[in-house]
């Protein structure tokens, strides 16, 4: 079975149904509807929110993992982690804008919106979708895409992970594997407001091909990412490693990049404009992690699909052993922010969280709710 985030590994479902078929999740839906258990699909179990876990029915789709190519297409079972998408991938040539983790699911990295190194260049993961496969609240099995049940295709590419019906496969068009320049620039924690300046300054304004993203945590500042760092040299970084790799290898570089381990709290903001330099936080045990939006990812209308966000300059996520500090920091860069917040990184302590999600999308969202899940069958706190 497919993990869970630490802070969820206590809740034990009453039944876990692996699923290899749409018909195993057209049976669990089934059983869920007839009982009246709540049911929760989970592809990675990597929800902040704890989404993909329940005390009632989980609808395991780790065994759902085959990547496929034909005609220019990639078709991915909901099941797949990033690991196993990049690396079949590879072997044509290919690969999609998506993230690090190599345990994260395909699935719901993509129905969020799906952030990643190619992003500035090609869009969202979910721009990348063509079509997809889902098993709807009433047992259903239907395609979607532009021109098949368009208004379901719609919703899940930024709102669909587990709202309107289990995705069980999903087909995208890839992009090219190419060998791409890799950096990683470290400066002493002292040097965090100089070097964030410079960042905001730059990276969600620069060439598409260069994705900087920076961390800043107790010890260290790092940017990172992919395509050319010239303009961060000049900081004079304590350590500089640029190199020229496969796409594969560049990915798997950055696996385990992150400090913090064990139970964590998250939040996060998008922002339109910088952020003051004296509002900066400081404490130990934490990380700011700084992702540039603009490029493809602001190419696209923001209501073209679900994904609101395409105005933003950059993201800000707050990750803490310490939940205090988390709360804290992120109250204090707040009123700085736009107000959105990114729908794979849910917060529960969102005073309005479905409009922070989704903006002007939501009340469409909401019909198509209606539309595709009158009874209510897949709920979770701050579900449409």
């Amino acid at each position: 079975m497919s993990q869970v985030l630490p802070q969820y590994q206590h809740l034990r479902p009453l039944a876990v149904v692996s699923c290899s078929t749409p018909d195993d999740v057209a049976n669990g839906l089934a059983w869920s509807r007839e009982s009246g258990i709540h049911l929760t699909p989970r592809g990675g179990g990597h929800c902040f929110a704890g989404r993909s876990s329940t005390t009632g029915i989980v609808l395991d789709l780790g065994p759902m993992n085959d990547v496929s190519v034909h005609d220019g297409l990639a078709t991915i079972g909901a099941g797949a982690t990033l690991a196993e998408v990049y690396a079949g991938l590879d072997r044509h040539g290919l690969t999609l804008p998506a993230g690090c983790g190599p345990t994260v699911g395909i699935a719901g990295l993509t129905l969020g919106g799906g952030l990643g190194l190619l992003g500035r260049r090609y869009g969202l993961t979910s721009d990348r979708l063509r079509a997809a496969e889902v098993v709807l609240p009433d047992g259903r099995t239907v395609r979607c895409s532009d021109d098949l049940e368009p208004d379901l295709f719609w919703a899940l590419r930024g709102a669909g992970g587990g709202q309107f019906g289990v995705v069980t496969a999903l087909t995208f068009e890839p992009v090219p594997a190419e060998p791409t320049t890799r950096f990683l620039l470290t400066w002493p924690r002292v040097r965090a407001a100089e070097v964030l300046a410079r960042w905001q300054e730059i990276t969600p304004d620069a060439p598409d091909e260069l994705s900087a993203n920076l961390k800043i945590s107790a010890r260290e500042v790092t940017l990172f990412g992919a395509g050319a760092p010239d303009d961060f040299l000049d900081l004079a970084p304590a350590t500089a490693d640029v190199s020229t790799l496969p796409y594969l290898e560049l990915k798997q570089s950055f696996d385990d990049l992150g400090d913090l381990e064990g139970q964590v709290t998250s939040r996060s903001h998008f922002f339109r404009r910088p952020i003051p330099a004296d509002v900066l936080p400081d404490a130990p045990g934490q990380e700011l992690n700084f992702t540039p939006m603009g490029g493809a990812y602001n190419r696209t209308r923001s209501t073209a699909t679900a994904f609101v966000h395409r105005n933003e300059r950059f993201l800000v996520e707050h990750v803490s052993t310490d939940a205090d500090w988390v709360h804290r920091t992120w109250t204090a860069l707040h009123e700085h922010s736009s107000g959105g917040v990114y729908p794979n990184f849910p917060d529960l302590f969102l005073e309005d969280p479905l409009r922070a999600y989704h903006g002007e999308n939501l009340q469409r969202l909401q019909e198509i709710k209606r539309h595709y899940d009158p009874d209510g069958l897949l709920r979770f706190p701050q579900s449409l």
